[in-house]
């Protein structure tokens, strides 16, 4: 059932995308004068056609769905055959520089104000999001050095000299802001709600690198979701949580007398302390199966017990790590997040923006070595993160298609041959020098560029098969 959803959520957000990025060549191209001959979405043998009897355009679809395109009347693509003389003008060569310009850079434009209209949705149907409560910080982390120590709602961000501070209503939007600010180096200031009331707290972001700002940044500052219930999930037999005594239910309160309500504090935590004698404050599960009728009776009682982390060799830092051998589960408080029309407008465009930024940026590094190749993302990843957006609803899936779109557009602006970038570059290089770049140079880019593009996927398809297997 899972294979089935999450084939049909991949064919959707593709066959979407895919139609909405071709649909603005098109459209643009029909406002320039310009002959359509053919609209696929997909490639290969055509499965269906149709001709329009009003424009002449035939539309298809083909057997292979990654993809699509717009084929113009064009005198470089006709085998040699002459074009009449009245259909020259609606030849896509014969226009301006500036018209091909706009019918290029048309379809990137869509998927974005697709992306745009996706999140304007999102965000005025509203969406359930973790709260912005603070897990006490991990100790020297900047959120630590900031003066936070865990408990406290984030209200609002500013620069640091800004007079008035944005309002920060979910965690989701607290990370967005802290990343712009991370990405720009800047010091900000936090508002934060407490018991003694709202503090300001004044974070440096200056000595994060490129290399920092990543989907794990908000973890290095410090920041993790507080304010909910740490419960253990299961137990292995024979580890040092059933030795303890620990059951599926209980609830952790606290480790060493540090307060903890974060799953990824609590691991850190035990990881840090393999082979040393911890106490863990721990409120009873209630009655389950498997239970004794003593330790039904114990439910909802506050207990301290002693547990000794089993040393174990980390597969990935190769590091002696500790282990307690218990699952955990986090249920943090969360909130709706509904905005008006025109607010989810602004927020749906400054949210296209700052992915679109973004990408760019992680691109950029993974040029010059910043990053790892292994933030590339194949089909295969794709339909996976489908099939599980589409699972947990439709404003998860939504933005999830939204995101997709944001990622195809920036990656067809891209200055590679065969892309839409690729020819932009061209045009642009045509209208400050007045000159066309000649057949024999597009041809050497061309193949240049299509090397570029198999060398990436076949990167991606790695990734891909890379996280199916585990290695």
């Amino acid at each position: 059932m899972n294979l089935l959803i999450e084939v049909l959520a991949f064919a959707v957000a593709i066959g979407v995308l895919v139609v909405v990025h071709e649909y603005g060549h098109y459209s643009v191209a029909r406002l320039c004068g310009v002959k359509v001959l053919r609209f696929s979405i997909g490639f290969g043998k055509p499965l269906f056609q149709w001709v329009s009897p009003k424009s002449g355009t035939e539309w298809t679809v083909a057997a292979l769905p990654l993809g699509g395109y717009v084929k113009m009347l064009d005198e470089r693509e006709t085998g040699g055959a002459p074009i009449p003389a009245d259909a020259l003008p609606h030849a896509f060569n014969r226009q301006s520089v500036w018209r091909r310009i706009a019918i290029v850079a048309a379809g990137p434009v869509a998927n974005f104000l697709l992306a745009i209209l996706l999140f304007s949705l999102v965000f005025a149907t509203g969406v359930t999001e973790p709260a912005a409560i603070l897990a006490p910080p991990a100790p020297n982390t900047a959120a630590a050095v900031a003066g936070l120590e865990g408990g406290e709602t984030v209200v609002g961000v500013r620069a640091e000299n800004a007079a008035e501070a944005e309002p920060v209503r979910s965690w989701s939007d607290l990370r967005w802001k802290l990343l712009g600010a991370a990405f720009d180096h800047k010091r900000v200031v936090l508002s934060a709600k407490g018991a003694d009331g709202t503090s300001d707290f004044q974070l440096d972001l200056r000595g994060l690198t490129e290399k920092d700002v990543d989907d794990n940044f908000m973890s290095r500052l410090g920041f993790e979701p507080g304010g909910g219930k740490l419960t253990v999930a299961g137990v292995q037999p024979g580890s040092a949580a059933q030795k303890a005594g620990l059951l599926p239910g209980d609830r952790l309160r606290g480790i060493n007398g540090i307060a903890t309500d974060n799953a990824t504090a609590f691991i850190a935590y035990v990881k840090s302390h393999a082979g040393q004698s911890l106490t863990l404050q721990v409120e009873r599960a209630g009655a389950g199966q498997g239970q004794t009728q003593a330790q039904t009776q114990q439910a909802g009682r506050l207990e301290d017990i002693r547990i000794v982390p089993q040393a174990q060799r980390d597969a990935a830092s190769g590091e002696l790590v500790g282990r307690i051998g218990a699952e955990l589960a986090t249920q943090v408080p969360s909130i709706d997040v509904r905005y008006g029309p025109l607010e989810s407008l602004r927020l749906g465009a400054h949210r296209t923006w700052d992915l679109a930024v973004y990408s760019v940026r992680m691109f950029g590094r993974m040029i010059v070595g910043e990053a790892s190749l292994k933030n590339l993302s194949g089909p295969v990843t794709i339909a996976d993160y489908a099939g599980k957006s589409a699972r947990l609803g439709p404003s998860a899936f939504l933005s999830f298609l939204a995101l997709v779109s944001i990622s195809l557009g920036v990656l067809n602006l891209l200055p590679i041959p065969v892309l839409d970038g690729g020819h932009l570059l061209y045009y642009s290089v045509e209208a400050v020098t007045g000159k066309v770049v000649s057949d024999r140079w597009q041809l050497v880019f061309q193949r240049a560029g299509l090397a570029c593009i198999v060398a990436l996927s076949a990167i991606a398809l790695f990734n891909d098969l890379a996280r199916l297997i585990h290695f």
